[in-house]
């Protein structure tokens, strides 16, 4: 039975640490507004490169 609690335990806190970083992702994502990062970051794989014209 104590194995059994082991994993219960485990996954509680697997479930409290999952959920605190997808808040964090949120926090960051929205709260800071890096939106000019975003923006730039968005544009990246249409940016065309030197040694890509043949």
């Amino acid at each position: 039975m104590a194995l059994q609690q082991i994993f219960d335990s485990a996954s509680s806190v697997m479930t409290v640490i999952s959920f605190v970083t997808f808040v964090g992702i949120v926090a960051w994502t929205y709260l800071l507004r890096k939106r000019s990062d975003f923006d730039s970051a968005a544009l990246l794989p249409f940016a065309d490169e030197e040694g890509d014209r043949g």
